[in-house]
């Protein structure tokens, strides 16, 4: 009995775990062997269209955290961060915004009580209605949406080669710490397939 709940206990949090990491898609150029790449190097990324409009701006401490988060996740799958002639250039970009979701709640009759006297018995006897179901009720939320995009580009000619994202809800103006590793593991988890 002691094992089963014990087993039991073990596969919740493993689910509750899992919950916790975000679903992250990639984009890959297929030509290229990811085996021979080890090294990498950082890049600012500039908006080619308007550089002197930022929309977004990242603050120092959360860039510092989203690339020292890349780092160490890189480095404990083999690659290394070099500063001269480098694999690939690396650069981050997030997006915060928000979005409209659809939800569908059901909703339920209001349960009951009703009493009937037995005459037989001379005493009342309470029947009990349970809450029967509906429909649904359709609502309009909206909630921030935080996207996290890692590119890698080829050293030798500035091409993109790899790109992986995740998306997921944000509590506030800024990604949290545990937004960052759990977005960055997810995407880095890919780059190891």
């Amino acid at each position: 009995m002691k094992k089963n709940k014990w087993v039991t206990g073990l596969i919740a949090s493993l689910l509750i775990l899992s919950g916790c990491a975000g679903t992250a898609h990639v984009q890959k150029d297929n030509n290229i062997d990811f085996s021979k790449l080890r090294t990498y190097a950082w890049v600012d990324a500039v908006d080619k269209k308007d550089a002197s409009a930022n929309k977004i701006k990242i603050n120092d401490l959360t860039d510092r955290k989203i690339k020292a988060s890349v780092d160490k996740n890189l480095q404990e799958i083999g690659w290394k961060q070099v500063s001269n002639n480098p694999d690939v250039l690396l650069v981050y970009d997030v997006v915060i915004e928000k979005e409209n979701r659809n939800v569908s709640t059901p909703t339920y009759s209001q349960s009951f009580t009703r009493w009937f006297y037995n005459p037989v018995g001379r005493r009342w006897v309470p029947v009990y209605y349970p809450p029967q179901f509906i429909g649904y009720d359709n609502s309009v939320e909206t909630v921030k949406e935080g996207t996290m995009t890692l590119t890698m580009m080829d050293a030798n000619n500035d091409k993109t080669i790899w790109q992986g994202w995740t998306t997921s809800d944000v509590n506030g103006k800024r990604l949290t710490d545990k937004e960052i590793e759990n977005n960055v593991k997810a995407i880095v988890k890919k780059l190891d397939k």
